[in-house]
């Protein structure tokens, strides 16, 4: 080893760039990082490639599920603000609040 090395024409980065991936920050429950994190240990891979893969067979699995009317409204529900989706009127009876 040299004991002083030239860094001032270096770069920052990788060293060899991949292809087909992007680095990003994501926040993820502690609890469901230790998960994956448990079950990469297990099978000796990276938590990060389990990560990519359960994405990955969500989104094929979801692409081959139809939207159904029962889906869709599960989704409204939890989409929507609860004050927002429903008022009273003076007779009792129940209306959107959009109109």
């Amino acid at each position: 080893m040299r004991a002083e090395y030239d860094f001032s024409k270096a770069k920052r980065g990788a060293l060899v760039p991949t292809k087909g991936k992007t680095r990003i920050t994501i926040y993820i429950d502690d609890a469901v990082l230790e998960e994956f994190r448990t079950r990469a240990e297990k099978a000796g891979s990276g938590y990060q490639t389990l990560v990519n893969d359960a994405l990955r067979a969500y989104l094929a699995d979801t692409d081959a599920r139809p939207l159904t009317e029962s889906v869709l409204r599960r989704v409204i529900r939890e989409e929507l603000p609860k004050q927002s989706r429903l008022t009273k009127r003076p007779g009792g009876r129940s209306t959107s609040s959009r109109r």
